[in-house]
């Protein structure tokens, strides 16, 4: 019997040689191998005419009928080219008899056919999606992107049509003025994951997301999906639009947020865009809100190191009203909050001739209100600063005159800025005094705890040796 194993293994071997040889290499869209038995391409290119010819006809449904049972035989063989051929045909004589409600029913149908091949599907769903801008009425537009999106639902090979249909669905009920459903539908796509979208059109989904969000206020979501986008991938000339698009919407965002730094640096990036530093008048307007939301931003290092860079600009040369506006908060003297309303606060709200205003303190709005008493604020913790350089020691009633403040609203100002750790002061309610102190480096703290130290040594060696001295002394007078 064991004479038999190696008899039985040679015909094993030998089917499935058989078998193997059966296989046809299909480098399809997804270049995977598949098994194709017979090649049905002759019959198809014979029979697809035919039948289109009697969809002419009027005979639509007999013509469906003979491509299905013909595109059962291609599905069954793995002829995925042939399958592919009658699939795109059977849709396209549904577009041309105008008879969408066929049109949607065969392709689910074809859709839910078992072991139906992905290239097939493929190439059908992007046959059908050329025939919406074609649709006879928005009823029967929307049918058939509900068709295309369920039949596309949860398969990775259609991703990128699936996403296109959801854009349009969502470019449609934004119309109708569905702004939450719109936002909604957009959101569902996790467009990012998504491997076979290039990373322009990724971008530009992530982008609507974004401005479907603020259009319906929510700026949490907002804030999470604009992580999505790197701004290194605008470093290119040729993402130049969907970059002015994106930092639009994040300048509108940290509006709201009140996020004066962030705003900043948004105009900084839009600033170093090509289109715009090349066309003065947005230059100039890109410049301005540059310099105005630097001074409105509250006071810390990276303010302050973005605020002397920005000085350096020598574009600022071309407004010069601005500069000068930008000197009194980076040189250490008072400002007086009159006098510079006299002389800028016209320039700044209304603008002047060749310079208009860039609407930053826009006296129609609330915002543009409130950003002038966050510039009153910032004038006086400027002061606050500067005070704390050239005094140890002020009177409080002395300190609110400089301020043009009442002592109570100086005190308010001062402790804020103390909290903030900007400046380091101490009041005496009792006496009205105040007392600044000057932030130390740690390491001049450790160098003069090393003098003090060494000063001591020194004091304590030389009191020893006196001591030894006197006994000494002593001893020989005894």
């Amino acid at each position: 019997m064991t004479s038999l194993w190696p008899v039985a293994n040679w015909f094993i071997w030998v089917k499935v040689v058989a078998s193997f040889s059966q296989y046809k290499t299909n480098m399809a869209d997804s270049g995977k191998l598949e098994r194709m038995d017979i090649d049905y391409s002759s019959t198809v290119d014979a029979k697809v005419p035919e039948c289109q010819q009697m969809s002419k006809e009027g005979k639509l449904t007999e013509a469906v009928e003979i491509l299905l049972s013909l595109e059962k035989q291609t599905r069954t063989a793995s002829d995925m080219h042939s399958t592919a051929k009658i699939l795109v045909a059977i849709v396209k004589m549904c577009f041309e008899q105008k008879n969408w409600d066929y049109l949607n029913e065969n392709i689910i149908l074809l859709t839910k056919k078992r072991g139906q091949l992905k290239q097939a599907v493929t190439k059908m769903v992007q046959e059908a999606m050329s025939y919406l801008d074609e649709t006879p009425d928005l009823d029967a537009k929307l049918k058939l992107i509900d068709t295309l999106r369920i039949v596309t639902a949860g398969k990775i090979y259609v991703e990128i049509e699936r996403a296109r249909l959801t854009k349009t669905l969502a470019e449609i009920k934004e119309n109708q003025g569905e702004i939450s459903e719109a936002a909604n539908i957009l959101q569902e796509l996790q467009v990012e994951t998504f491997g076979s979208m290039e990373k322009k059109e990724k971008v530009e989904f992530i982008i609507e997301q974004i401005r479907l969000c603020l259009a319906k206020k929510d700026y949490i979501r907002t804030q999470i999906i604009s992580k999505k986008i790197s701004p290194k991938f605008f470093d290119g000339e040729s993402t130049e639009i969907l970059k002015l698009k994106f930092y639009r919407l994040m300048i509108e965002l940290d509006e709201h947020e009140g996020s004066y730094l962030s705003i900043c640096k948004h105009y900084r990036a839009v600033y170093d865009t090509k289109g715009v530093h090349d066309d003065p008048d947005k230059r100039h307007e890109a410049l301005k809100c540059i310099l105005l939301y630097i001074i409105l931003s509250p006071y810390d290092n990276e303010q302050s190191d973005l605020l002397h860079r920005i000085k350096e600009d020598k574009k600022l040369e071309e407004i010069p009203k601005y500069k000068e506006f930008l000197t009194y908060f980076t040189t250490s003297e008072l400002i007086n909050w009159g006098e510079m309303c006299k002389n800028y606060e016209g320039e700044l709200k209304l603008g002047s001739p060749g310079s208009p205003a860039t609407g930053v303190f826009n006296t129609n709005t609330d915002d543009g209100k409130k950003r002038w008493q966050d510039l009153k604020v910032r004038v006086v913790d400027h002061n606050i600063r500067v005070m704390a350089k050239y005094y140890t020691r002020i009177h409080m009633k002395r300190m609110a005159e400089l301020l043009d403040l009442t002592i109570d609203e100086t005190e308010d100002f001062l402790s804020n800025l103390v909290v903030k750790k900007t400046v380091q002061a101490k009041i005496d309610r009792l006496d009205g005094i105040v007392t600044f102190s000057q932030s130390k480096d740690p390491n001049d703290m450790l160098n003069g705890w090393s003098h003090s130290i060494n000063q001591l040594m020194t004091l304590v060696n030389k009191t020893t040796h006196l001591i030894t001295k006197e006994e000494m002394v002593h001893k020989l007078t005894n």
